[in-house]
């Protein structure tokens, strides 16, 4: 069961399902009948816009000889990945970093992760001492790194063109 769990985890179990089907050439009203099921209900659920409850998991899995409870664990599987994208993305302490930093942007739709170089790079030029530090909290230092050398390479190059000129 493990090997298939981990290929399929984080899939709504629905399509893993309809697929099934499909592979074996089962089509899915006559189906639902055999499990004693609406076919509206099998059909909301292999389209996704249904969780996989544990009574019709076990009567999917008996009759296509899937071992029991590997698709109401990918049921619970789905559910934690929905809700872990549910949760606020984390943030470093805005109560430390000043707004007027962010001038040209609303601060609340930063994409802390995505934007990491901006940020970096807007702290360290512009922040005090205290905002670099939760900056340094907030990231790694590796990340942090790689921003301000890629800046620093940037700057030396932008001087030494127009040194040439």
């Amino acid at each position: 069961m493990s090997t298939f769990i981990e290929k399929y985890k984080g899939i709504h179990p629905g399509i893993i399902v309809e697929r099934l089907l499909s592979k074996r050439a089962i089509s899915q009203g006559p189906f639902a009948l055999s499990i004693g099921e609406h076919p509206q209900t099998l059909n909301a659920i292999t389209k996704g816009r249904r969780k996989l409850n544990i009574a019709l998991a076990l009567k999917i899995e008996e009759k296509l000889n899937l071992e029991e409870g590997s698709l109401a664990l990918l049921q619970t599987y789905y559910d934690i990945q929905a809700e872990k994208s549910k949760t606020k993305q984390e943030t470093p302490n805005l109560n430390i970093l000043r707004k007027v930093l962010f001038w040209d942007t609303d601060i609340a739709t930063i994409d802390w992760q995505k934007q990491s170089k901006a940020v970096i790079l807007r702290i360290f030029e512009r922040g005090n001492d205290s905002e670099k530090e939760e900056i340094k909290r907030f990231y790694k230092n590796d990340l942090i790194k790689a921003a301000l050398e890629s800046n620093s390479r940037k700057l030396y190059t932008v001087h030494k063109n127009k040194e040439k000129a």
